[in-house]
């Protein structure tokens, strides 16, 4: 049914204008008003329509069609020449004059139409422009409340982000849709310090609370998120059934990729730079190999086995005799072979990863660049695999690979996992599971404080948009390309924003919005250094007195007198 709810015998209705026409185009008319206090950019205000006039629906009562407050210019004010003398209040000076109105100052407002909302369906526009001389009214709190989210906080499958920026605060709370976020994919994107470790820390609390218990995957390249394991018996996070969240912080040391699982490509990244003929023999004898083993574990002895098998050449005289490459890939990959990353045994299988009401936290801060792409490479790959095996039904309950429950994987840095205009291991399988991975319960969440370096087409699969304070003029075009849902009227107020204040667009919320983003309940673990504060802690005084000794002046030493002219 349609959630009509004007009420105005319930609730006080705050005129605050009056329709003057159609704006510049088909979805925007334009108000004028007197009062200042409403006319902010992306307020949402509404009309009235009557239930049946051109619009589907079940009651004759009035519907209310919302729109967001999209721009406003002054059209009618005090002369200029009242506010040259600052000693005089330009109050008085108005009324001296004949401005007799509190309020002389006139706007016109420019209003996006978003509709009027169906329970069932979400918003509705009804392609019904307001007539001349239709009172515009500022949407209430309580109807904000029922029509910006898809689920109220506390339900199953919602995530309390935060409170509405333009209201009081807590007055109008945001709860997005878990199903859409995680499903459809998400991206938070922000300049640096402007809070997305932090906003991202929310979230993965939101998750992890008793109405959600998800299972996530966290990719920490910087060490943010240990804080996390704050939630092992917090008050918040205990059900009544006695759950409560676990934390798999594993760190460096903890992380281990089996070498069979690479392809060649990974491992090709792993080595320094090679000729095309070391190539071509490391292709031939990777390929070789696996033919060999098949799903059987291999370990970087036996690859450079099949090395010296590869590199074998013929002379004139039909005589077979070892080639020169072999030896020198047989150095390259004794490298590979010493990497306490990748083992022959010891493995992250999906089945240790993830678990419903588990975060697992991968550090991997004290990991090189080209590991970190291949490690993220190979779990990615092994773990789509499994959500599908799974769903098929081609794997059992035993097998390591096992994983009969959605999963969300949130990548920080993503723009270094998926760069664009540059070679990566990881971008191809992004995209897979970005297109694809609906179908099969596999979210992924991207996190990037350069959303121009991030690959478009990873970006424009994420249907749900976090975008925080950004300054820089390509990343903020190219969120004009690669964030669609978002409305060109909130990111005019990109540079604006301060810390902890977001835009949040896409398919987790009905329409976009300015959100104020909660306190967390963990300590946050990317707090910048307070670097005065901690020069004056470790200062240490003796200091000053070798300084003083240092600059004290020098006093020439007298000659022998017999060395005296």
């Amino acid at each position: 049914m349609n959630l009509n709810l004007s009420s105005t015998t319930l609730r006080p209705v705050n005129v605050i204008g009056t329709v003057k026409g159609p704006g510049e185009n088909g979805n925007q008319y334009v108000f004028i008003t007197a009062d200042n206090r409403y006319v902010k950019i992306g307020e949402f205000v509404y009309y009235e329509v009557p239930g049946g006039a051109g619009v589907e629906a079940e009651s004759a009562e009035p519907l209310q069609i919302l729109g967001k407050i999209s721009d406003r210019r002054l059209i009618d004010h005090l002369p200029d020449r009242i506010f040259a003398d600052t000693e005089v209040s330009p109050e008085t000076i108005a009324a001296l004059v004949g401005f007799t109105h509190p309020n002389a100052e006139i706007y016109e407002v420019t209003v996006d139409v978003i509709g009027y909302f169906d329970g069932r369906l979400g918003f509705m526009n009804p392609r019904k422009t307001p007539d001349p001389g239709s009172k515009v009214c500022l949407a209430s709190d309580w109807t904000l409340r029922e029509v910006l989210n898809r689920k109220q906080p506390q339900e199953v499958g919602a995530a309390h982000i935060g409170s509405l920026l333009l209201r009081d605060d807590g007055a109008v709370p945001i709860a997005l849709d878990v199903k859409e976020l995680v499903s459809t994919h998400m991206a938070i994107l922000a300049g640096t310090g402007s809070g997305k470790s932090y906003t991202a820390g929310v979230l993965v609390e939101e998750l992890l609370l008793p109405h959600n218990r998800a299972a996530v995957l966290i990719f920490d390249p910087h060490g943010e998120y240990s804080t996390l394991e704050e939630m092992r018996g917090h008050p918040a996070f205990k059900g009544d059934d006695g759950y409560a969240p676990q934390v798999k912080v594993l760190r460096p040391d903890d992380i281990r990729i089996r070498v069979s699982s690479l392809e060649y490509a990974d491992i090709l990244m792993l080595l320094p730079e090679m000729s095309d003929r070391q190539q071509s023999i490391l292709s031939k004898a990777y390929a070789f190999l696996k033919r060999k083993k098949g799903q059987a574990r291999w370990d970087v002895q036996d690859l450079i086995q099949a090395v010296f098998d590869a590199d074998r050449q013929t002379d004139e005289e039909g005589n077979e005799k070892a080639g020169s490459s072999a030896p020198a890939l047989e150095w390259k990959l004794e490298r590979l072979d010493r990497s306490p990353y990748f083992d022959t045994m010891e493995h992250l299988a999906p089945r240790d990863l993830f678990e419903p009401g588990q975060v697992t936290v991968l550090q991997m801060n004290e990991i090189s660049q080209e590991e970190q792409q291949v490690i993220c490479a190979a779990i990615l790959r092994q773990v789509n695999q499994a959500r599908i095996n799974t769903q098929k039904e081609l794997i059992t309950p035993d097998d390591e690979n096992y994983l009969p429950y959605p999963v969300f994987i949130l990548l920080e840095e993503a723009h270094r996992f998926a760069p664009a205009n540059e070679p990566s291991r990881c971008k191809a399988v992004l995209r897979t599971i970005l297109s694809e991975g609906r179908k099969f319960g596999m979210g992924v969440g991207l996190i990037t404080q350069r959303p121009g370096k991030l690959d478009s087409d990873v970006l424009s699969q994420c249907m749900s948009q976090f975008i925080m304070r950004i300054v820089n003029p390509v990343d903020q075009e190219s969120l004009k390309y690669g964030v669609e849902s978002a409305g060109r009227d909130l990111l005019k107020e990109l540079p604006a924003l301060t810390k902890g204040q977001i835009i949040i667009s896409g398919a987790c919320v009905n329409t976009p919005v300015l959100c104020k983003v909660r306190r967390r309940l963990t300590t946050h673990g990317g707090e910048t250094l307070n670097a005065p504060e901690l020069w004056q802690k470790h200062f240490q005084p003796h200091h000053i007195e070798e300084r003083e000794a240092e600059s004290a002046p020098v006093v020439p030493r007298q000659r022998p007198q017999s060395f005296r002219r």
